[in-house]
């Protein structure tokens, strides 16, 4: 099996050793994404909703370079370095998913890249 990288300019450039996303058979595995703005680089932050919300446009773009959309994810995992942030980023994310919502798990970390509150993977079952 051959596995294709997938590359949205829509979405910020890994700042590392990999991709944003890699579709490999039926799977597109999107990496963690932080809230990075795609045009400025910056860090969104102050906000852990808006910080959310960035995470997730962030995601939605590199779902539609791959061609697929939010009704196709069939696994996420959150990470949170405060567990008290579970429900504002809970209310975020949930208006990304309308039926059939993927499987989930969200993990407390000590630490993120660049030192963020939050990040998203995502696992797709492509069209």
């Amino acid at each position: 099996m051959k596995k294709q990288v997938i590359l949205s300019n829509q979405a910020p450039a890994p700042i590392g050793p990999y991709s944003q996303a890699i579709k490999a058979g039926q799977f597109l595995f999107v990496s963690g994404q932080i809230p990075l703005d795609p045009v400025s680089g910056e860090l969104v932050s102050g906000d852990i909703a808006r910080e959310t919300q960035q995470v997730m446009q962030n995601i939605a773009a590199i779902l539609n370079a791959a061609g697929s959309g939010w009704e196709q994810v069939v696994k996420t995992t959150i990470f949170l370095t405060n567990m008290g942030d579970f429900a504002a980023v809970n209310e975020v994310y949930a208006t990304y998913f309308s039926a059939d919502f993927p499987a989930r798990e969200t993990v407390a970390v000590a630490g993120l890249p660049k030192g963020v509150r939050v990040e998203i993977s995502v696992t797709v079952l492509c069209p």
